[in-house]
């Protein structure tokens, strides 16, 4: 959120931020309470989720450094959010941050960019567990997880994946040893190798990228975008 602004305007968001570290399993956003705060991820990976009505849980996002959390078209929360490993996030409340949005529109024009991030982030898990089988969305996941790196600056390869096989299940539609299943046989095929639970490198983009069903030049777009 804050690239696009002056060192001037960047000091008055300071002036009303907190900085807080908070260790894995934590949760500090809770569905459903008051929308009092604001987020912004400076660190580590968060899994953002909500809970069903059977008790399931459906995990919506996953969330890294450089995303904002805590936007609400009402007063309360429309998910909830954990920390999957330590997270470091900017604190802002929310009417200090209305209050600023009203002076300077560069904030304004981002937090509207971050709304619109929410839609896409939307139609695209639509698509990925409507459409797509397991071995197809398995591939679009770690190739997302491979572009975003990219376009923050960061290698490729190999790709984190720091969360569980059950929240990669959580978010996909799919059960854990469907999950499991399905990265054992990419694996075996040669277009992916495993460093333990946590860590993949894509070997062959080109044969990966067919399979989730991408053109050349496309990229998966869904992870990139806040919950």
């Amino acid at each position: 959120m804050c690239h696009a602004l002056s060192a001037e305007e960047l000091a008055r968001l300071a002036a009303i931020m907190a900085r807080q570290r908070i260790e894995a399993g934590t949760t500090f956003i809770e569905e459903g309470a008051p929308a009092d705060e604001l987020f912004n991820l400076t660190g580590g990976t968060v899994k953002v989720f909500k809970l069903l009505a059977d008790g399931r849980c459906q995990v919506t996002g996953f969330m890294m450094a450089g995303d904002f959390l805590g936007l609400s078209r009402g007063g309360t929360y429309a998910y909830s959010a954990t920390a999957i490993t330590p997270v470091t996030f900017c604190r802002f409340q929310r009417t200090q941050l209305r209050g600023l949005v009203d002076e300077l529109p560069k904030i304004e024009r981002q937090m509207l960019g971050l709304a619109m991030n929410e839609l896409m982030a939307a139609q695209d898990q639509m698509v990925l567990l409507g459409r797509k089988t397991a071995r197809e969305r398995i591939a679009s996941f770690l190739l997302a997880l491979s572009a975003r790196a990219v376009r923050r600056g960061q290698p490729a390869n190999p790709v984190g994946l720091p969360m569980t096989r059950g929240d990669i299940a959580d978010y996909l539609g799919l059960t854990t040893e469907t999950v499991s299943r399905s990265l054992t046989q990419l694996k075996g095929e040669g277009l992916i190798s495993l460093k333990g639970n946590h860590a993949a490198t894509i070997l062959d983009t080109g044969a990966l990228a067919a399979i989730a069903g991408i053109e050349d030049g496309d990229g998966p777009s869904g992870f990139d975008h806040i919950t």
